[in-house]
């Protein structure tokens, strides 16, 4: 992200990169197949989305900025492992957007 944001209010889809939505989106694709969305279960959801290698240096400094926005929420699952969930913020943020590319495709 380009500017400062500390709160879920100052954050907007046009705030996050390309790649932040995505790590949004793989972790709702996760909740919504009750599936653990954790570091590693994330990254490779992310692979089969992207079709590329998500490399840990990429991932996980953006997880942090999202969790520090309040768009996710981290926990332990165990000593060694997060899990990361959307916060209510986080869920009505990807909500907007959908309805912002559902208003933009209705139209072709």
């Amino acid at each position: 992200m380009t500017q400062t944001l500390t709160t879920p209010a100052d954050v907007s889809t046009t705030n996050l990169t390309a790649f932040q939505k995505e790590v949004l989106f793989a972790v709702a694709q996760l909740e919504a197949s009750e599936q653990d969305s954790y570091g590693l279960g994330i990254k490779r959801a992310l692979e089969d989305r992207l079709q590329k290698n998500v490399n840990h240096g990429q991932l996980y400094p953006n997880l942090d900025e999202l969790v520090e926005v309040g768009l996710l929420e981290k926990s332990s699952l165990d000593q060694r492992t997060n899990k990361y969930l959307l916060t209510d913020a986080g869920k009505q943020l990807l909500k907007e957007y959908r309805q912002f590319v559902d208003d933009i495709v209705a139209d072709l």
